[in-house]
């Protein structure tokens, strides 16, 4: 049976929703619209290829590689796991997760590249900063920051998942200073600095005219007003939730692994689409985290599934502390050193990785190898503008 993808919501509503948003649909939606829909069609071109034992023959299609496609991750997924083994160090990891408030989530919507910046920024300050005070740990930090600005019910919900090594450099950078079993810094701490350093940048980018307001949030233009929701932004208490520390190296590329490259929607949620609806199961975390099942409008689905598009060229994920880019390979062998442990040999792609690959390039009807015995061109015009995409 043929697994429901939402390639095909939006190859059978797609061309609706373009109709009937025409005026207010953006260059990036459109974008990522056309590229889940040619994904691994004959649009984009491919190869054919062969079982050498009973003489199979198949077309295999080229990805888009777009980040929001729910087919083209899993490559992506792999190589920077890859990458990520290799920086583990034998300590535990936590997993930090700082969350907007709804009415600065309307904010950030409507300034998506600007607002998303300052949340990466703000946590990753926060989390720095408590970690120096000597009253708490003391020590430098590395952290690796993902964002993810959706709930299981697709609405916005901008928040950023940290996963922080469970110790740091001193000072000096002498010694290793390991956290407390079981706990990393403490929350109430965490989410006051995270609001007032967060609010104090939007304040700043606010007056370098970097944001922009329209619809039902024109009147924050005013300076009186925006400054009014400022205030009434100080006197709320802003999510900061500290997960238990993970078991060992294993979990955590467990974790990273589902969360880094993810999608507002995995196709296996999806349950049906007819004409007029789309239904998939969710998860409702007010009522126990209980499994339930959403039936929407087309076009709401899609809609939903689009407040999730990011800009060209945005990094939703990101290195700070000592697994910062520009020094990582330093600290990390100073980490490794003070600790006493081995620089790490070479991962192996993940077992489900590579039981796919290999599905892929056995015949389907024999298990014999297939193999490409020739191309299939892309039909012109030539390659897409949204081809390659940026993680």
């Amino acid at each position: 049976m043929s697994v429901l993808e939402v390639a095909d919501i939006f190859r059978r509503h797609g061309d609706a929703y373009r109709r009937a948003h025409d005026g207010r649909l953006g260059r990036v939606e459109r974008r990522v619209m056309s590229a889940i829909e040619l994904c691994r069609t004959a649009t984009l071109g491919g190869h054919v290829e062969a079982c050498s034992d009973c003489g199979l023959v198949r077309c295999a299609y080229n990805s888009c590689r777009n980040r929001h496609c729910t087919k083209c991750q899993g490559q992506a997924r792999t190589e920077w796991l890859t990458a990520r083994q290799a920086e583990l160090l034998p300590v535990p990891y936590f997993h930090v997760v700082f969350t907007l408030p709804a009415p600065v989530a309307e904010i950030a919507f409507q300034n998506k590249e600007t607002v998303y910046a300052i949340l990466f920024r703000t946590v990753a300050e926060t989390l720095r900063r408590i970690a120096a005070d000597p009253k708490h740990l003391g020590a430098e930090i590395g952290l690796v920051a993902v964002l993810h600005t959706w709930g299981q019910n697709l609405h916005h919900h901008p928040h950023v998942h940290c996963v922080v090594p469970g110790g740091g450099l001193s000072p000096d950078g002498t010694r290793w200073i390991g956290c407390r079993p079981g706990f990393f810094l403490p929350v109430r701490v965490l989410s006051r600095l995270f609001r007032r350093l967060f609010l104090d940048e939007l304040h700043i980018a606010f007056e370098a005219g970097d944001l922009g307001f329209f619809g039902d949030l024109a009147a924050l233009a005013e300076p009186v007003t925006f400054i009014r929701r400022l205030r009434e932004l100080r006197r709320i208490e802003w999510v900061v939730y500290a997960k238990p520390p993970f078991g060992g190296s294993a979990q955590v590329l467990a974790y990273l692994g589902r969360y880094t490259h993810r999608v507002a929607i995995a196709n296996s949620r999806l349950i049906s689409v007819t004409d007029h609806d789309v239904a998939f199961r969710w998860k409702d975390y007010r009522h126990h985290g209980k499994s339930k099942v959403m039936t929407l409008h087309a076009d709401e689905f899609i809609r939903r599934f689009l407040l999730h598009t990011l800009p060209d060229g945005f990094h939703r994920i990101r290195h700070y502390g000592f697994l910062a880019n520009c020094h990582r390979a330093a600290k990390l062998a100073l980490c490794r050193k003070l600790l006493d442990v081995p620089t790490p040999a070479p991962m192996i792609a993940p077992a489900d990785e590579a039981v796919s690959k290999q599905l892929l390039d056995r015949c389907p009807c024999c298990g014999g190898a297939m193999i490409t015995v020739g191309t299939l061109p892309r039909p012109q015009p030539s390659r897409p503008s949204f081809w390659q995409d940026t993680s």
